[in-house]
């Protein structure tokens, strides 16, 4: 059974979110703050962590500094009431996976759970095999049918991101707050071309596709 950690200063809210999660099949523990999820983690293995942003001392982009600092692999998504852009982009630079934003739909949170879970076993061996096409994060390389695909970096990112989701949609806002940068000018429309640019040199690859969901942004779709 996967284990939860819920770290969150409402009380409520986080009795809550355990409630729903060991009903839906995992074990959920929960703390008000994070000096005891440190507390927690030194004395258990987690799989996936949930965390508020504003808690009282330790705040949680330092809580999830201080995660990554000792482990690299563990999804942490982060569950606030800010909704603000430089929230977003400190999140994703810290090391957070997701994002989701208070009030919280608790059966969305159930569906990207599984998610990072499933993200998690591709994290630990870095790589991505979808049929002739292979991605190695270490290497940078994506290879199809034996040929390398050249890719930039930030077509890389997108990509690897898609698929390491598969038939999860992702917005272009949600694309442009992980890969572009804080004080870019470009507009969500840049995300299109990017996409355009990566269907193109996958132009031969049967094994997937990169979906275009209409009035959202994209997905990858397995073959």
């Amino acid at each position: 059974m996967f284990k939860i950690l819920v770290v969150e200063d409402d009380k409520d809210l986080n009795r809550g979110v355990c409630s729903f999660l060991n009903k839906s099949g995992y074990e959920a523990t929960g703390c008000l703050g994070a000096e005891d999820a440190y507390d927690l983690m030194y004395k258990a293995t987690f799989d996936c962590i949930v965390s508020d942003i504003m808690m009282p001392g330790i705040d949680g982009f330092e809580f999830v500094k201080t995660v990554r600092s000792l482990n690299e692999d563990i999804p942490i998504l982060f569950m606030t009431a800010r909704d603000d852009f430089e929230a977003k982009q400190r999140g994703f630079r810290v090391g957070i996976d997701d994002y989701m934003i208070k009030p919280i739909d608790l059966d969305e949170l159930f569906l990207r759970i599984g998610a990072l879970l499933r993200r998690s076993k591709i994290a630990s061996s870095r790589r991505i095999e979808v049929g002739g096409f292979v991605m190695d994060a270490d290497e940078r390389t994506a290879i199809l049918d034996g040929e390398e695909i050249p890719l930039t970096q930030r077509e890389f990112d997108l990509l690897y991101k898609l698929l390491s989701y598969p038939k999860k949609a992702f917005t272009r806002q949600q694309l442009m707050d992980e890969f572009w940068d804080v004080d870019t000018r470009a507009s969500t429309r840049t995300v299109d071309v990017y996409m355009t640019k990566l269907r193109g040199k996958l132009a031969n690859c049967t094994s997937f596709e990169i979906q275009t969901v209409h009035g959202l942004g994209y997905k990858a779709v397995l073959k």
